[in-house]
């Protein structure tokens, strides 16, 4: 059966039950976080025993061998199939494999989502109302209290893998000051170089666009900040019905932007939000590819938002 892995970061009385599980997806640290998850609650209930094969064929190989429960961790789906799982399904055994999606492994996921016994997991960015969920725990577990315009700044600037959003959670932690804007942004690595700004310039013409964007975006890094920090705002206007729930969903902090805000989103209708998921969606396949944007085509990035906003 499937389950969402952020229900398992959530619940601190998670207790493993079943034989098999599936941790995939295209997020690989959210996928480490799971697994050391499910070793974890095992190894409190003493279950400390662990093996790394290459596969399930690996395990068939040496059946019998091993007395006490276990636990197997598979590096690969190969050899999964139902004629497999069943001959080990009685071993006394825990068996995890890892494995990223792709189109070779689509059986096997269909094959864990159906059976009882297993958990698949489908590990991918973190998306909004992950953040939200995660952020929201950590305040009532550490007793954190934080303005509101402090939360929101932390759900558009936190990052979306998961391994860089802990880590940043855990310098909040470690804090002996004030949790202001100003500690937020040091601590996320903010600056006030302007990179964040440059999507409130879209209605400016593209020479100048184009000249403050060379100014700004220097290398690989702030190109990706930039496209964070813009997908956030597209997003608003994207998953808004209408102006006034629009207006709602904008983050108090930044409300010397608000009425740019408002005229931007005026100039949208169906037709091209539609253009602008379309954007994104192709942005996205790029940056799962090459795990970056690079300077020429954050350009043509955010000239492309300017070009579908004010046409």
């Amino acid at each position: 059966m499937k389950i969402s892995p952020i229900s398992i970061l959530l619940n601190d009385d998670f207790k493993p039950n079943k034989i098999f599980y599936l941790i995939s997806g295209n997020e690989s640290t959210l996928m480490e976080k799971i697994k050391l998850l499910i070793i974890d609650a095992y190894r409190k209930e003493g279950v400390t025993q662990k093996t790394d094969i290459d596969s399930i064929k690996s395990f068939v190989d040496e059946v019998g061998l091993f007395e006490d429960k276990k636990i197997f961790l598979c590096r690969s789906c190969k050899g999964v199939n139902e004629e497999s799982l069943n001959n080990i399904r009685k071993s006394n055994n825990i068996f995890i494999f890892v494995q990223e999606n792709s189109q070779s492994i689509k059986k096997v996921k269909n094959l864990f989502n159906k059976h009882k016994d297993c958990y698949l997991f489908d590990c991918y960015d973190l998306e909004k109302d992950s953040k939200i969920l995660i952020l929201n725990k950590f305040i009532n577990d550490n007793k954190i209290t934080i303005s509101k315009d402090v939360y929101w700044l932390l759900i558009e600037k936190l990052e979306n893998k998961y391994i860089f959003f802990e880590n940043n959670l855990k310098k909040i932690q470690g804090l002996d000051e004030e949790i202001n804007n100003d500690t937020i942004r040091k601590i996320l690595g903010l600056n006030n170089s302007g990179k964040e700004k440059i999507f409130f310039n879209l209605f400016k013409n593209n020479k100048e666009l184009i000249e403050i964007y060379r100014n700004k975006i220097l290398n690989n890094s702030d190109v990706n900040e930039l496209y964070y920090n813009s997908k956030f705002h597209c997003q608003l206007i994207i998953d808004s019905s209408d102006l006034l729930e629009y207006q709602k969903r904008i983050p108090i902090y930044l409300f010397k932007e608000k009425n740019y805000l408002v005229e931007l989103y005026k100039k949208y209708n169906s037709r091209k939000k539609k253009l602008l998921i379309k954007l994104l969606s192709s942005t996205e396949k790029i940056l799962r590819k090459d795990s970056g944007l690079s300077l020429a085509y954050g350009l043509r990035f955010i000239l492309a938002v300017k070009k579908i906003s004010v046409s």
